[in-house]
């Protein structure tokens, strides 16, 4: 498998994600082989960008046969970095951080929320999901380290995001999924992706006052749409 020198687009790597759970569910239901029309046809995706982000990771189908699914559900695994566990440690305890634990997707993928962290000693002590417990945000860098957490969720408000960011940056970990309401920025050599509920909401807002003409968005523009 070879990688192009070209830098890879976010985008892309996005669409490689949807293309690997079109792949999962074709296996489960028995398919060996699919070509690139093929997955477009039976997902509502393009072929021609199929084809195309693939190839920046190598050659991976015959002409004429289209994709071995299996191996090309490997090949994209190993891209993803999905070969390896990731551990998850969601920093707020409250409605949405729990659900988050609560998540039952996760059990089908390699991430694992391992631990909450809260600054409520109501909460501290507890558990969530029957087996995930509430730790003392105090001990945050040590519970990182002991439980090998590569990946923070921020589910807190606000006010408080930007410490919190610090306070994880300062723990080593270099993947941050935010939630908070609020742009954060990533210092050198950390990824932050922001998970906005009400622009997502506000999106489909515009769409839906101006007609279902305009609802269709271009394939680069929402690239997890299937």
């Amino acid at each position: 498998m070879s990688l192009k020198a070209e830098r890879i687009s976010e985008l892309t790597v996005n669409r490689l994600s949807v293309y690997l759970r079109c792949l999962d569910e074709l296996a489960a239901q028995g398919e060996a082989t699919v070509s690139s029309q093929a997955l477009a046809e039976r997902f509502s995706l393009n072929s021609a960008q199929i084809r195309k982000d693939l190839a920046y990771f190598g050659e991976f189908g015959i002409r004429g046969l289209g994709y071995n699914i299996d191996l090309l559900r490997t090949h994209l695994t190993q891209i993803l970095g999905l070969d390896a566990p990731r551990r998850v440690g969601v920093i707020g305890a409250g409605n949405l951080g729990t659900a988050l634990a609560n998540y039952d997707g996760f059990a089908r993928s390699n991430f694992a929320v391992v631990s909450l962290f809260d600054t409520d000693p109501a909460k501290i002590g507890g558990v969530v999901s029957g087996q995930i417990p509430i730790n003392d945000f105090a001990n945050f860098a040590a519970v990182v380290s002991a439980s090998s957490i590569d990946i923070a969720a921020i589910a807190v408000p606000a006010r408080v995001a930007a410490s919190v960011l610090d306070a994880v940056v300062e723990a080593g970990i270099k993947g941050v999924l935010n939630f908070a309401p609020i742009r954060l920025r990533a210092p050198a050599g950390v990824k932050i992706k922001h998970v906005d509920l009400l622009v997502s909401l506000e999106s489909l807002s515009y769409f839906l006052a101006r007609g279902a003409s305009l609802a269709k968005l271009d394939d680069d523009t929402d690239p997890t749409s299937i």
